[in-house]
């Protein structure tokens, strides 16, 4: 037996401490045999961690022409062209909450609890009722999606996603060993989902389904009718609704928005959203997830899961959370219906445009900042696919769009409606030139082929 003496600091003195462990004496050296070496890793999880949009965009060799400047038609940030600041009354809130002073420490967790009553408060309504304890403020929408993933999923389980959708969906899952299955969202039918196809994807091991309304990157925007058919294939199935909801009340006069707890008593949501969008300051980090359990399906497990997880970081920047009540109360309506003036204003040049494009088809969008565009790629055969198309209006018109690939959509290519409207009728113009100049109708010319 080898004793040990440990000493122990009392209030008065040193007190000893005896123990003996058995066995032989112990080792405080490196093992027998072992050599040390260097051998840091990066981990599996970071592995796994892949972002399809900086995969190919970064993959892109290509210079701009030189001789016209470039547009960026790319980059889902209002803010990037100063063209769309948001409301003074915004601005205001935050200058407020700075200069009180009682914003400068740590928040709990989930947020303040004045800030997550603003938030239930400004969400709530009769079909769909929240208190406080129904919000959590996070750093941003993509850490609300995040955390809702990670509390409704497992690593073996599996996941049911937009396609085309939101990239980030695929690469928070696959970082957390969590299984992707894409439903389709149908063009023709205005980005409706295939529900059938849906419904056939959900097995044992489906752990939530997630619906992006509006969208990005389609820029569609579901009817109370659709959504309710969504809401019934999860009701027979069993299966929870993450709702990204970062867009809402961002549609067109022509449409109307309904967030998808309205319409779904029985299945319980996570909605995520948060300032970013709606309120054009996405560098604020600012998000929120609300949780509707109207029959109690979550229970007390979810809602402690969410607090647990919130606590690996400290939350959301307390000034924004400070400045959070003033925003949503003091926010003119103006302002809400200038920003969708604009982006409503673009999008109708940005269709008509391209409409008139031979080998594009534009599908005309209802609400968000987007707008998606099919190439008819038998037309273009110089070029293999949508990254190729993309990559050369860069090199030959300086005009950046996304191709679609980076949504698991191919053939498509996305388009931005925040920037101002002289560049947006620049690019479409420069587009019409770049698609004139490389189109291939049929066996003989284009004049003949193309009846546009």
């Amino acid at each position: 037996m080898d004793s040990y003496l440990i000493q122990v600091k009392g209030k008065a003195s040193l007190r000893d401490v005896h123990f003996s462990l058995p066995g032989k004496g112990l080792s405080l050296g490196p093992g027998k045999g072992r050599k040390p070496h260097w051998a840091v890793r990066a981990s599996e999880m970071s592995k796994r961690t892949f972002n399809p949009i900086r995969a190919i965009v970064d993959s892109m060799q290509v210079t701009p022409n030189p001789q016209k400047p470039l547009i960026s038609l790319s980059i889902g940030d209002p803010t990037v062209f100063g063209n769309l600041p948001s409301d003074e009354e915004v601005v205001r809130a935050m200058k407020e909450a700075l200069e009180t002073g009682d914003y400068d420490g740590y928040a709990p967790s989930v947020g303040y609890q004045s800030s997550r009553e603003a938030v239930a408060k400004y969400y709530s309504c009769p079909e769909a009722p929240l208190e406080a304890q129904d919000v959590l403020l996070t750093s941003g929408c993509s850490q609300a999606i995040e955390l809702a993933l990670a509390v409704l999923a497992n690593p073996g389980q599996n996941i049911l996603v937009p396609r085309p959708g939101f990239s980030l969906y695929k690469t928070l899952a696959l970082s957390m060993g969590i299984e992707v299955k894409f439903y389709d969202l149908l063009p023709e039918k205005s980005w409706e989902a295939d529900l059938k196809q849906l419904e056939s994807l959900v097995d044992d091991k489906t752990a939530c389904l997630i619906v992006n309304n509006p969208s990005n990157p389609c820029g569609s925007v579901f009817s109370r009718s659709h959504l309710q058919k969504i809401v019934a294939v999860a009701s027979r199935q069993c299966v929870p609704i993450l709702a990204d909801e970062i867009y809402a009340e961002m549609v067109f006069e022509d449409c109307k928005y309904e967030a998808l707890a309205k319409v779904s008593p029985n299945v319980p949501v996570l909605s995520c959203g948060g300032l970013a969008k709606r309120w054009l300051v996405p560098g604020w980090r600012m998000g929120w997830i609300l949780i509707h359990d109207r029959r109690d399906i979550f229970g007390k497990e979810i809602r402690d899961g969410l607090v647990r997880l919130s606590q690996r970081i400290l939350g959301p920047c307390t000034v924004v959370q400070g400045a959070l009540g003033g925003i949503l109360r003091r926010t003119s309506p103006e302002f809400y219906h200038n920003t969708l003036g604009f982006l409503k204003s673009n999008a109708d040049l940005c269709y008509a445009a391209l409409s008139a494009v031979c080998g594009l088809n534009p599908v005309p969008p209802s609400g968000a900042m987007y707008l998606m565009v099919g190439i008819q790629m038998d037309h273009f055969p110089e070029f293999e696919n949508d990254v190729e198309f993309t990559e050369r209006l860069i090199a030959e018109q300086s005009v950046f769009c996304l191709p679609a690939t980076c949504f698991e959509y191919p053939d498509f290519f996305r388009v931005v409606l925040t920037v101002p409207a002289d560049m947006m009728a620049e690019a479409c113009q420069r587009i019409r030139q770049f698609c004139e100049q490389h189109y291939q109708g049929g066996e003989g010319p284009q004049e003949l082929e193309c009846d546009k």
